[in-house]
């Protein structure tokens, strides 16, 4: 049931994004949103991996998830800032 729901948030999440990207008249929406989610997951990724040599992770959870969705990469940066300013 749980996975139902965060299927159906992440879903809703991808809908908001090509209706932003529709509402500035970008020529391809889909793509688009997907390009900055695929782009915030990445940097998400490389932090975690990097996190190996620097000892700086960012937990999964689907607030962190849903930053870097919806943000990307300037979320994952705020992400991190805000982990660095907690410790």
């Amino acid at each position: 049931m749980e996975t139902l729901w965060i299927g159906l948030m992440a879903g809703g999440v991808f809908l908001l994004l090509v209706l932003l990207q529709v509402i500035l008249h970008s020529k391809r929406p889909v793509r688009k949103a997907l390009g900055g989610m695929a782009a915030g997951w990445g940097a998400l990724l490389a932090v975690n991996l990097a996190g190996m040599l620097t000892g700086v992770f960012l937990p999964l959870s689907p607030l962190v998830l849903g930053t870097a969705s919806v943000a990307g990469v300037p979320g994952v940066t705020m992400l991190l800032l805000l982990d660095l300013l907690m410790k």
